[in-house]
């Protein structure tokens, strides 16, 4: 048989990653802040995108707000969330938007359309109500105390303590090396090589330094910390001395060879790791006035008085932008070439594009939240172990997406609850079995468990990982012992050896 060239006709599918199709993932997995950074860059670099300038009434965005939200466990017949962003809501929350966006996006042309000329979460549904937030640029930072730091709390202390101008430069030195534990990063030699002075004055200027308050500052090594601590405290007798010698023993928790080091006896050997343990090994971190950068949540969860829950979006982290069409019909009239044209029509493209994505993601968010309120209602009712064990599948099948779609959701978003600030991941956790036809239980629900009965135990009753294994099947969960023996070692909890000695050897 000959081999010939020939011309065949098939017809076939296939999916295609489109860059719109790859810009609407990328939205969907976006953090608050990246995608802020992003839409900032779009703005810069596309002319016919705006930001909204968010001067509405409150009035008038009310009744639109009040529609865009999702209530779950209500005994009214509640919105779904379907019909909330349908109603009142852009010309493109329809049939157009197919249910799982992500998943079956294709290649369309919308070139020169100019209908996406709107709010991604339709006209301001989404701003936040007088009545619910506080309305205010109040900076949480500005409400600090304006207490000292620890450079300028030990600057005031060598002003006063030091007199000699020589002195009080190799201190300043000295406390410019102090890392944030409080301990002296560096060696003497550099700075009295810097300084052109002997090692030894160095050495006395230190010493001077060490008696600084709060004690325990200016060691370099951790025994030296608490020695100075101590002997601020009257407290250094030979046999502490020994003890700060061998604190790998007290890592070991080998009190029989550490009582023999220090030629005491068992009891006089507990008071002395009291003591121990009242010291503190980072002094300088009570100077600590850092502050920690609060999460952002993404979904707000609140009661709802009918009952049931109210989850809605925060507006504080959407990005509202528009399509100025107003300029793309001024550009269009003043185009040159074919260039020019073709610039003017992707630009539009991709911000017709933009806000489209801007509306779909936070629908998404949206409905994927209320679904796992929907099925976590017992964790926010009862508590850590009334979460059930959920996977992404669950979620995916009961509002008819697709697992990676929900995945992209779920990562890195925060939902505010009343029961605190949690990451979507966290509601989701395999299952452990139930025995004697008890149902199943959640893995997280399982470790609150088991931390929980270590927690109540007794000096003289310390529970094996067996033991534990037991009581979890009495209570109806069919947990191996190198199960809970996983979950012990995952929160850091020492075996029944190690707290048996803590517990009751030290009584």
């Amino acid at each position: 048989m000959a081999l010939t060239p020939r011309l065949d006709l098939r017809q076939t599918q296939s999916l295609v990653m489109t860059p719109q199709l790859q810009q609407a993932i990328k939205l969907l997995q976006f953090s608050s802040l990246e995608l802020k950074d992003y839409v900032e860059t779009q703005l810069e670099q596309n002319p016919l995108l705006e930001r909204e300038e968010r001067a509405e009434s409150f009035d008038a965005a009310g009744d639109a707000d009040r529609d865009a939200r999702a209530v779950v466990g209500s005994d009214q017949d509640p919105p779904t969330v379907d019909a909330a962003v349908a109603q009142d809501g852009p010309a493109y929350a329809d049939s157009d938007l197919d249910v799982d966006f992500y998943d079956n996006m294709y290649d369309g042309d919308s070139s020169g359309d100019s209908s996406w000329q709107s709010d991604p979460l339709g006209g301001g549904r989404w701003q936040a109500r007088g009545g619910d937030f506080e309305d205010h640029d109040a900076n949480p930072e500005d409400m600090l105390s304006s207490d000292i730091s620890l450079q300028a709390h030990l600057a005031s202390q060598l002003a006063v303590e030091i007199d000699d101008p020589v002195d009080r430069i190799i201190g300043v030195h000295l406390i410019d090396m102090l890392d944030e534990a409080g301990y002296l990063a560096g060696d003497l030699s550099q700075v009295a090589e810097l300084l052109g002075c002997p090692v030894e004055r160095v050495e006395v200027t230190l010493a001077r330094l060490q008696r600084f308050d709060p004690p325990g500052l200016f060691a370099r090594s951790l025994a030296e910390c608490l020695a100075l601590q101590l002997e601020d405290r009257d407290a250094l007798d030979p046999s502490m001395q020994v003890l700060l010698e061998h604190l790998e023993l007290v890592g070991r928790r080998d009190w029989p060879a550490l009582s023999r080091q220090c030629g005491v006896t068992s009891d006089r050997l507990a008071e002395m790791l009291v003591e121990l343990r009242s010291l503190n090994p980072k002094p300088a971190l009570v100077f600590d006035r850092s502050v920690a950068q609060p999460v952002t949540p993404d979904i707000i969860m609140r009661a709802h008085p009918a009952g049931g829950w109210m989850i809605e979006l925060n507006s504080e982290t959407l990005p509202r932008v528009l399509v100025n069409s107003h300029y793309y019909s001024q550009v269009s009239r003043s185009v040159r070439n074919r260039e020019e044209k073709q610039y003017v029509n992707e630009c539009l493209q991709s911000a017709n594009w933009l806000v489209k994505s801007l509306h779909q993601r936070a629908t998404t968010i949206l409905k994927v939240a209320t679904e796992i309120v929907r099925q976590q209602q017992e964790f926010f009712v009862s508590g850590v172990h009334g979460l059930r064990p959920l996977v992404l599948r669950d979620i995916a099948d009961a509002i008819s997406m697709h697992e990676s779609t929900v995945s992209r959701v779920t990562s890195n978003k925060f939902m505010s609850t009343p029961r605190g600030i949690y990451e979507l991941k966290y509601f989701f956790t395999h299952a452990v079995g139930g025995g004697n036809g008890g149902g199943t239980h959640s893995a997280e629900s399982v470790r609150h468990r088991i931390k929980k009965m270590i927690d109540a135990e007794l000096p003289d009753a310390v529970l094996s990982d067996d033991a534990l294994a037991e009581a979890l099947q009495q209570e109806g969960i069919d947990v191996a012992r190198r199960t809970v023996a996983k979950y012990r070692e995952a929160m850091r909890i020492p075996s029944s050896v190690q707290r048996r000695r803590q517990k009751g050897e030290l009584r």
